[in-house]
């Protein structure tokens, strides 16, 4: 199981720093859609060819114009880009297509998505599925029983992240499951003390 860091909510140098430190330790490094809302693909262009271990994924939450926004993000040294899974399929088989042809992923977010909803997008096969618990829900959230329950309705579908207040004790259970492809990790790590320190022993119980 991967281990993937969410940055958000902070200043640019901030969030540049701090990817640089995680990027040794952890395979994924996620750049939130709020630091790519404050300060765009033209800011953040440069910071691939500052990672020599993580890939990066630039949460761009795709809603529409997905071939332009797609490619930009590309452009912009994306390993991963999201799109999220409720919009329309054509939007959803554009940014497809450009991941396909740029060899990249395409990371589709599942938030607020119904099982009949998830069922007709299906056919991405090679496409990370993401299992989103909201940051504004209040709802709980049982990462192992929401990824089982997952995998039965759709055994289709091989890629699956998850993320929504994932802590140690959640994050060993979800690698000893074994059908969660990423674990995505923010405040534990990200708005940590010590991130690095964080981030170490979140790769210790997941490998």
């Amino acid at each position: 199981m991967k281990l993937q860091v969410a940055i958000d909510r902070k200043p640019l140098n901030e969030t540049i720093a701090l990817a640089k430190a995680l990027d040794p330790v952890v395979d994924i490094v996620e750049i939130g859609t709020s630091v790519i809302k404050d300060f765009g693909f033209v800011a953040l262009k440069d910071l691939k060819s500052q990672l020599h271990h993580a890939q990066l994924l630039l949460d761009i939450k795709t809603n529409d114009e997905g071939d332009y926004e797609f490619k930009a993000g590309f452009d912009a040294k994306a390993d991963i880009l999201t799109v999220m899974g409720a919009m329309d399929h054509a939007t959803l088989s554009k940014t497809y297509q450009v991941a396909q042809d740029r060899k990249k992923d395409m990371f589709i977010d599942l938030m607020a998505m119904s099982e009949q909803q998830i069922a007709q997008i299906t056919d991405f096969h090679q496409a990370i599925f993401g299992l989103h618990h909201s940051h504004d829900s209040s709802q709980n959230f049982a990462p192992t029983d929401s990824v089982a329950a997952f995998h039965e309705q759709f055994p289709s579908i091989k890629r699956v992240a998850v993320a929504g207040g994932i802590n140690l004790t959640s994050a060993k259970a979800l690698a000893a499951q074994g059908l969660t492809e990423i674990v995505i990790v923010g405040g534990a790590i990200a708005g940590s003390d010590d991130p690095l320190a964080s981030a170490k022993e979140f790769m210790e119980v997941i490998k």
